[in-house]
């Protein structure tokens, strides 16, 4: 077991905010910090795997935001690693729905269908933003999908494409193309790169003792003077702060435990936020038997049941002769499909490829089915605020609590979902932390600090309100209207 050592900062958390976190640290001074990581590597849920003879991307799969203006640093790291990658054009899909006979549906018919979805998303979003205001406005129903072919849109347009408010900060700032990343080395590479600046490596290997992997952080005890950080095995960690960038889905579910407990304002933020969960079956074939080239990467299968097997995607763009197909399933046929074998996963697959392409397609020769919900050190692939949800909760999830520091891409109020939302979040709270280390040393040489330290007692009685009127915010507007463009994709942070 460790013995007891002093740190400057802890961070707990080795995705891509906790590690441009410590990066910034380490670039400001902080030698002596501790990265504790609860898996047996680097990334979150940027995370690949060799299936089918290529390297395929388990969660953050796309570089989001990208032409513009403004360079998106995620970009700008993939340019910087001459990182392979694809550009993804998801306007195709429409075009490419099947319904369980094998049929195409015209074009004509998938493009109605596709405006009815979006002029019903719209009216959704309006009585939301009027509910919100008047609870006496009478709103007027939206059209509720019916239909496969409607179902199959609908789930492409919020779970697939994740319609998002206007403006879309991602797409304002960085631009509106995204690539999917097809490099063998890995989304990862990127991370390990940036750990590179700062960590000891050695071929390609972090060498660093300060990134202790496999340390499954249980306790956060913290006071006015420090932090005490104990994990699983025992091991005992003390350090001046703590940055905490675990997974909001980790942070709901309890894993990890505060003595003191956090504040009433705290915890009711963090459950106010929605965890989505995106889950990308792989399957490979002996040889391709559905149609490839331009405008054919993506297609549509329309069941009854919405999110069934629905959004597919043929790997030929990013490994040809790969002959691997991927389904993308989400939250609730996520945790069906996570609590079933995969044997049951690739029967019903082959099912759904049969009402498409015939009776007479192979057998996948293989199945991967990543499980992003069951994964207690992730618990969900990305955050999701509600719509109608104002500024103050994120900035509660993200306000400190005495000497704990909150990260990660749920507490970037422009960018939570994204890769870059988290890179960019673990510098803007490496940033605030080092303020209140300049603060707090100013202060003891002042000979005050125990008259200004944080008191965790009167932290603990504050209520949200409260929180709001100390420290001026305001609610955001209500949105008034869908951003809907049918080549924005989703958050592909999954980070």
């Amino acid at each position: 077991m460790d013995s007891p050592s002093r740190s400057s900062v802890i961070v707990i958390g080795a995705g891509a905010s906790g590690l441009s976190a410590a990066k910034v640290l380490v670039e400001n001074g902080i030698d002596d910090l501790v990265i504790l990581e609860a898996s047996n590597r680097i990334g979150g849920r940027v995370c690949k795997e060799n299936f089918g003879g290529v390297s395929v991307e388990l969660g953050a799969g796309w570089i989001v935001g990208v032409g513009g203006k403004e360079q998106n640093p995620i970009w700008e790291l993939a340019l910087k690693s001459s990182l392979r990658t694809c550009f993804s054009d998801y306007s195709t899909a429409r075009y490419n729905i099947y319904d369980r006979s094998g049929k195409i549906f015209p074009s004509g018919v998938a493009a109605d269908s596709y405006k009815k979805a979006v002029d019903s998303a719209i009216q959704k979003l309006r009585n939301q933003a009027a509910d919100a205001a008047d609870v006496s406005i009478v709103s007027e129903p939206p059209c509720t999908p019916k239909t496969p072919m409607e179902l199959a849109i609908d789930f492409t347009l919020h779970d697939f494409e994740m319609a998002e408010v206007e403006p879309i900060p991602t797409f304002l700032d960085f631009g509106e193309r995204e690539f999917l990343v097809a490099d063998e080395r890995g989304y990862e590479c990127l991370l390990y790169k940036m750990a590179e600046d700062f960590l000891l490596t050695s071929e390609g290997k972090i060498l660093d003792t300060r990134l202790k992997l496999n340390k499954v952080v249980q306790e956060i005890q913290h006071s006015r003077t420090g932090v005490t950080v104990i994990t699983e095995d025992g091991c005992i960690y003390e350090a001046n702060y703590v940055v905490l960038s675990v997974s909001i889905g980790v942070l709901q579910s309890h894993l990890i435990s505060f003595t003191p407990p956090l504040p009433s304002w705290k915890t009711e933020a963090i459950e106010k936020c929605d965890v989505m969960i995106y889950t990308k079956i792989f399957l490979k074939f002996p040889f391709k038997f559905w149609p490839c080239g331009p405008g054919k990467e993506f297609f549509i299968y329309a069941h009854e049941t919405r999110g069934y097997y629905t959004f597919w995607q043929n790997m030929e763009n990013a490994y040809p002769g790969s002959n691997i197909l991927v389904v993308t399933i989400t939250n609730g046929e996520s945790k069906r499909i996570e609590a079933q074998s995969d044997e049951e996963t690739l029967r019903e697959s082959m099912e759904v490829l049969r009402d498409m392409f015939g009776p007479d397609i192979p057998d996948a020769i293989d199945i991967l089915v990543p499980r992003w919900w069951s994964n207690r050190f992730q618990r969900g692939s990305y955050s999701n605020y509600p719509i109608t949800s104002d500024c103050q909760v994120i900035q509660n999830i993200k306000e400190p609590i005495g000497r704990i520091f909150f990260t990660g891409e749920h507490t970037s109020e422009r960018f939570n979902g994204y890769v870059h939302g988290g890179y960019l979040a673990g510098i803007d709270t490496s940033n605030a932390l080092l303020e209140e280390m300049r603060k707090d040393d100013e202060r003891k040489s002042d000979g005050q600090s125990f008259l200004l330290e944080p008191l965790l007692a009167l932290t603990e009685s504050l209520t949200s309100t409260q929180t709001e009127a100390a420290s001026g915010l305001h609610k955001c507007d209500l949105p008034t209207q869908l951003y809907l463009n049918s080549n924005h994709g989703i958050p592909e942070a999954i980070l």
